[in-house]
């Protein structure tokens, strides 16, 4: 007989850390404390791109009415697992940033507090004040996770990305055509 746990449908959060070494991404993820709360929260499998970490996170079946979670180095294409994602946990790169809304899937962005001049946090804390991700930091993300309410996020428009490359083009200090 099936108990409501097994025939729970699968909801996989994607962990993204790119091309990067983010450790402290792939060790916030993998406490036991964000595990539990994401199971709470009705997701059942957590996959996680360790890419050149050197920490490697503990794998699990979820048998034992936990969070199935395994993890991979890298892909040569991560669309699948951004599109069969119900929740992404991502670095705070642009190009990731940017697939993950134009997917409409909801985001939560962890900043690399480590990285210098990080212009990554500052994309990622804006998107999160008009309300498209939920942006956080290796130690609050439990907080993130326990209190985000997905309802809240607004989808991201698709539009022109011209005002976005001049704005960058300002800061970067490129004069206007």
């Amino acid at each position: 007989m099936e108990t409501v746990d097994s025939m729970k449908s699968k909801r996989v959060v994607f962990v993204t850390v790119g091309t990067t070494l983010f450790d402290a991404l792939v060790r916030a993820v993998d406490t036991p404390e964000v595990k539990q709360e994401l199971y709470a929260k009705g997701y059942t499998h957590l996959l996680i791109q360790i890419g050149r970490g050197s920490y490697i996170p503990s794998r699990s079946t979820g048998e034992d009415g936990s969070i199935a979670v395994d993890y991979f180095t890298f892909s040569s294409s991560i669309a699948d697992s951004l599109k069969s994602a119900s929740l992404v946990i991502s670095h705070a790169g642009s190009g990731s940033i940017f697939e993950t809304l134009r997917l409409r899937k909801p985001l939560i962005v962890v900043v690399n507090e480590d990285l210098m001049d990080n212009h990554q946090a500052e994309l990622a804390e804006e998107l999160a004040e008009r309300r498209h991700l939920f942006c956080a930091s290796p130690q609050t993300l439990y907080q993130t996770v326990a209190s985000m309410n997905l309802d809240s996020l607004l989808p991201y428009p698709p539009g022109d990305a011209q005002p976005v490359a001049k704005l960058i083009n300002r800061y970067l200090g490129f004069t206007e055509d």
